[in-house]
């Protein structure tokens, strides 16, 4: 019971947190969507590097590490260093920019603007939403299986079909409860505080458990000598090809709604530049230990003389049954928490930003600006979030279990969608019909590739690889050609939507 008293507690500091926050909410809808664009650099930091930090961070890398071997750091962490930061400079200022400009809150304001047009902004919402959507329920597999994890034989007596755990519904839904407690009451406000208060408790937490468990296995080097020596072997876990084209996975992050209402909150270009410097270290201090403990794992035994690499043991619950074998029941529910703090510092803003797309591309869109009071605006919105919020949560409820696959085919949506953001930032030619073109190009690549997958193997990315390449460069591929094909044939945006998003100097 200790884990289970100690997660209660941290979850009811964080409903404190989020509350104490929103007594700083402005009311307005401004307020509610970007902060006001108040946010300084600490905090934009924070909340910049715990949205992009989730379930596939810590419970997936550990999983995947478990099941493919210590190339999971390079196919998506190692790659994530170098890009990471690049997409902040190069797309995250820009969007920044004309966001403060020209008062957009919304990735799908922007791309209506520039391109002028109404109907790429409905062709691209529910692309964006169904891929949100995957990565929401990335975060709730994610805290049920850590949970189940860690209170195996705690309540007998009650859960008996989960040998005593906390069953994964119940945690998805509590999970659900509380981020939509401080949501709903301050917006993005209360998603930027609380995000920095998670960020800080999941990393130190990720080191500690990274400590501790290497010490009750007798020392890092004690520790990987017992490790399955093939998962050390990039050749026969990874091909040479895939390993490079997992290259195209970080871009996601230039086409992430929840990343760019969070870049529309900085105060100024300057806030960016503690962020640009320290994202990549919080990336290594984040992945290293938790891919670590997926390779120890692989040499583990359980306390009753079983080993970890039974095929009864699931790659999600990897992270879980380590910490409460090789850590006390404190630091286990407090490692529990820090599992659960990165899960919930990107749930938050993924819910902020479904409801403010919803309110702002879609409700407002069609019925005009003057039909709704900021008020209105705002209650709207936490309708919708509501409403999302259960969806996702019964969806949870029969998605596929495997966290790492699901969160690289939802990361593959949108790398694939890079293209559209960079030729809207960087060419002048790019225009509505082929950027529509391009949208399309992605759904209906990313849906085959995906269907056969499932029918190939596991649902895995690995399942369908043609010549050794990942899927994310063909479906990538087919939507930046489409996008150049029909931009060349198609008539141009006009000289004033030229000269307002590509001025003589950088907008600021």
């Amino acid at each position: 019971m200790t884990q289970i008293w100690i997660i209660v507690i941290y979850l009811s500091l964080l409903v404190g947190v989020g509350l104490i926050s929103a007594q700083f909410f402005r009311g307005t809808s401004r307020d509610f969507f970007v902060v006001s664009r108040s946010i300084g650099p600490f905090l934009l930091l924070m909340s910049v590097f715990g949205t992009t930090m989730t379930a596939f961070a810590m419970v997936g890398s550990s999983g995947g590490a478990f099941k493919d071997g210590i190339a999971v750091y390079g196919k998506v962490a190692g790659w994530s260093v170098l890009l990471h930061s690049a997409v902040f400079f190069f797309i995250g200022m820009k969007l920044w920019a004309f966001g403060k400009r020209y008062g957009h809150v919304t990735q799908i304001q922007f791309f209506r603007a520039r391109f002028e047009s109404d109907a790429l902004g409905y062709v691209l919402f529910p692309v964006l939403v169904g891929l949100v959507i995957p990565y929401l329920l990335v975060g709730l597999l994610g805290a049920g299986a850590t949970v189940q994890g860690v209170t195996r034989g705690a309540l007998p007596e009650v859960f008996t079909s989960t040998g005593g755990a906390v069953p994964p519904w119940l945690t998805s839904g509590v999970i659900c409860l509380v981020v939509m407690s401080y949501v709903f009451a301050g917006g993005m406000r209360s998603a930027a505080w609380a995000n920095a208060f998670q960020t800080c408790i999941f990393m130190v937490m990720a080191v500690v458990a990274f400590w501790m468990i290497a010490q009750n296995l007798g020392g890092m080097n004690a520790a990987t000598m017992a490790a399955d020596d093939n998962k050390f072997i990039r050749e026969g876990n990874v091909g040479q090809l895939e390993y490079f084209t997992y290259f195209f996975i970080p871009l996601s992050v230039a086409m992430f709604p929840h990343l760019f209402q969070h870049w529309l909150t900085a105060k100024r270009a300057k806030t960016f530049r503690l962020t640009l410097i320290a994202h990549p270290i919080f990336i290594m201090i984040t992945w290293i230990p938790c891919i670590l403990i997926g390779i120890w794992a692989t040499g583990a035994m359980t306390p009753d003389g079983m080993p970890l690499t039974s095929d009864k043991t699931p790659a999600n619950a990897v992270l879980g049954i380590m910490v409460k074998n090789f850590t006390t029941p404190v630091l286990s529910g407090l490692v529990t928490a820090g599992v659960l703090a990165a899960i919930m510092s990107s749930l938050d803003s993924q819910f902020v930003a479904l409801g403010t797309m919803f309110t702002q591309d879609v409700v407002v869109k069609a019925a005009g600006k003057k039909r709704f009071s900021d008020r209105q605006i705002i209650w709207l919105a936490r309708g919708f979030i509501t409403g999302i919020v259960l969806l996702t949560w019964i969806i949870s409820l029969f998605a596929p279990k495997a966290i790492f696959p699901l969160g690289v085919w939802c990361f593959t949506g949108f790398a694939a969608l890079f293209p559209i953001v960079f030729v809207a930032l960087y060419w002048k030619r790019a225009t509505a019909a082929g950027v529509i073109a391009g949208v399309l190009a992605t759904a209906v690549t990313w849906i085959i590739f995906f269907t056969w997958s499932n029918v190939a193997g596991t649902g895995r990315p690995g399942d369908v690889l043609l010549w050794g390449i990942n899927p994310v460069a063909y479906i990538f591929g087919a939507c930046a050609l489409a996008v150049l094909v029909v931009s060349l044939v198609t008539r141009p945006p006009t000289e004033d939507t030229v000269a307002k998003y590509f001025p003589q100097k950088n907008p600021s």
